[in-house]
């Protein structure tokens, strides 16, 4: 799972547990663990074909999901990753983490694109509601589309308890495994264009040329929309054989691939929230983050921010946190008492509060 799958997972197995009194219906397009089943007021409803395309999108939505709805008597459908119904007469709440797409298209396929810039704004205008992950978001789908900001509900990330500092043998371990021994930087998420792993490859060829470090860098993620311009950086790189893919990773190897890093380099362009930030602030791991979108709002004075457009920039705070041991002391303590502010025990009692006043339950 990635940030739209913890979201749903962490809120709905909340969500279910402490509301015994009402039934909930999970739709999925393919065949479902058991694991999903939170607990005995929970049904599970499998339909294919699996919705991996904007056309079987198209037919989810508008022909499977209504009707599924008609059949188990609906009385509200939530959607986790932005998409309702517009067939539907059903009362739906809309969770739209962020509308990067509208900024960004051409990070897209042609056809994703387009069926989103296409149809996000008629989805935002039906929902009943919207919840969304930070201000930041709020204001953009606010003016993007026109709606007013009061049906707009903040439901901030949490970050799982399991993330936490390492100790340092624990720390050895997982250097040993990833990097030959040595400190390295880390970065977590699909390596998609919006997460600019080109400049971060190219930051840190910089940042090897000026200081001579045995760093690393890692890349935790799937290699799924990996484009011509980061093959391009990594195959200019001078360093490349300094960096480690490790494709997809377990949760239980990941959390403990992000305590033991040096820094957090996560320098999207545009992020909704950045949940990565927080697990690395909740294992007291120092995060270089970027001053645009939400990565500010969710960082506080916590981050060390660079200019995401800029790879200079990026390669001076890993030099910069490389040499002052202060800093990266301080900007670890800061980060844990920072992500203390965020929990899924909140995020599903707000998502929860956004349901209730779509629906008019008290």
């Amino acid at each position: 799972m990635e940030g739209i799958g913890y979201f749903t997972y962490e809120t709905f197995r909340r969500i279910t547990r402490d509301h015994p009194e009402h039934e909930f219906i999970f739709i999925f397009d393919r065949p479902f663990s058991q694991d999903f089943i939170f607990s005995s007021n929970v049904k599970g409803v499998f339909s294919g074909p699996r919705a991996g395309h904007p056309f079987l999108w198209f037919i989810w939505y508008e022909w499977i999901i209504p009707a599924i709805l008609k059949k188990e008597k609906a009385d509200m459908f939530v959607s986790c990753d932005g998409f309702v119904s517009l067939r539907s007469n059903v009362k739906s709440v809309a969770v739209i983490h962020d509308i990067n797409f509208e900024h960004y298209p051409g990070d897209l396929p042609f056809l994703i694109r387009k069926y989103l810039r296409f149809f996000f704004p008629k989805f935002a205008k039906r929902a009943n509601r919207i919840a969304t992950v930070s201000d930041f978001s709020r204001k953009d789908l606010a003016e993007h589309y026109q709606i007013n900001p009061e049906k707009i509900d903040l439901t901030y990330n949490g970050v799982g308890d399991s993330y936490k500092p390492l100790s340092e043998e624990e720390k050895k371990e997982m250097k040993d495994k990833y990097a030959g021994g040595n400190d390295y930087f880390l970065f977590v998420g699909a390596l998609h264009a919006r997460k600019n792993i080109s400049r971060l490859l190219t930051a840190f060829d910089i940042f090897k040329k000026h200081t001579g470090s045995s760093m690393k860098l890692i890349l935790a993620g799937t290699r799924r929309w990996w484009t011509a311009e980061m093959e391009q950086a990594f195959s200019s790189m001078h360093f490349k054989g300094e960096v480690v893919f490790t494709g997809r990773l377990e949760d239980s190897e990941l959390r403990k691939l992000t305590g033991a890093a040096f820094a957090m380099t996560y320098v999207s362009v545009f992020e909704g929230f950045g949940i990565p930030i927080l697990e690395a602030f909740r294992c007291k791991v120092p995060v270089i983050t970027s001053h645009t979108s939400a990565m500010p709002e969710i960082g506080g004075d916590a981050a060390y921010y660079v200019n995401p457009f800029s790879e200079e920039n990026i390669a001076a705070a890993m030099e910069k946190l490389s040499n002052e041991s202060v800093l990266r002391d301080e900007l670890s303590n800061k980060g844990l008492s920072r992500s203390l502010s965020f929990n899924w025990d909140q995020t599903a009692a707000s998502l929860w509060s956004c349901i209730c006043k779509a629906s008019g339950i008290n």
